[in-house]
């Protein structure tokens, strides 16, 4: 088929209504999710959430091959499949759905700019934290990133994409930096954002954009995700509007749905 046809098959696609049996699909919860595709998973989630399109959670031990980006998560959506948050957002806004129409276009390029920010900052902290860190790697990554798979394929395929991630740390100038220093990005970020926040309820006044999905997905995941150390989860707990941020999503989008998770961010002051 031709890109035009594609492109054309496509354009179709996105033109019919959301479905009712759209799933996303995801690594094992419990057992197989690292920091980083958890972030990445609650983001797209909180999206959708705030979109009001229904879509059921599926859990594959193979979700980051499955996904045609080799990233998760993915959405299979009558019978298109969409990876990663950016992709998804263009494809929901392609039906007619939107967090962002109601901005203007110097709002709508600072958003971007921001979500550029926490991708840059975040994101790459977490997967630094993951696959840098040598007591992270050992005693969480290792384990659980190769947890589906039988000896040896569970080694080989975590030191193989240990290999990736560094290769791309050093690429962008993060392989040799120390845990303090990822920790201090941390910081200046979390700043940033909580700058912009203010006391708003959103980024952009009353109403929550991609870029509320994003961060809700990044910050709420490293305040309840248990690692060696709370060095990270600490540099996020020093800014109080970030945390009643993270405690209004989770409330009005996720009441109910991940009760473990509820407990844990209720307890933090």
């Amino acid at each position: 088929m031709s890109l035009a046809a594609e492109a054309f098959v496509t354009q179709i696609a996105a033109a019919e209504p959301w479905p009712g049996n759209a799933a996303l699909y995801q690594p094992l919860k419990e057992e197989q999710i690292l920091l980083s595709d958890n972030a990445a998973c609650l983001a797209v989630q909180a999206f959708l959430q705030m979109c009001s399109l229904p879509v059921q959670l599926v859990h594959r031990a193979n979700a980051e091959y499955m996904s045609p980006s080799g990233k998760v998560p993915f959405i299979h959506v009558g019978n298109q499949v969409v990876s990663e948050l950016g992709p998804i957002v263009q494809f929901v806004k392609a039906k007619g759905h939107s967090l962002s129409d109601g901005l203007d276009e110097v709002q709508k390029a600072e958003m971007k700019a921001y979500m550029e920010l926490v991708n840059n900052k975040l994101l790459t902290a977490e997967l630094y934290l993951q696959w840098c860190d040598d007591a992270t790697v050992q005693e969480i990554t290792h384990p659980r990133y190769g947890s589906p798979y039988p000896w040896p394929l569970n080694h080989i395929l975590a030191y193989q994409k240990q290999w990736e991630v560094r290769r791309k740390m050093k690429a962008i100038g993060w392989g040799c930096k120390s845990f303090d220093q990822v920790l201090e990005d941390v910081d200046q970020c979390c700043q940033a954002l909580s700058q912009r926040l203010g006391t708003q309820l959103y980024f952009f006044n009353k109403k929550p954009t991609e870029l509320d999905a994003l961060v809700f997905g990044h910050l709420f995941t490293i305040l309840t995700t248990q690692l060696i150390s709370d060095e990270l989860s600490e540099k996020v707990k020093s800014y109080s509007n970030l945390i009643s941020f993270c405690r209004r999503i989770e409330q009005h989008y996720f009441e109910g749905r991940a009760k473990d998770a509820t407990f844990r961010l209720s307890l933090i002051s």
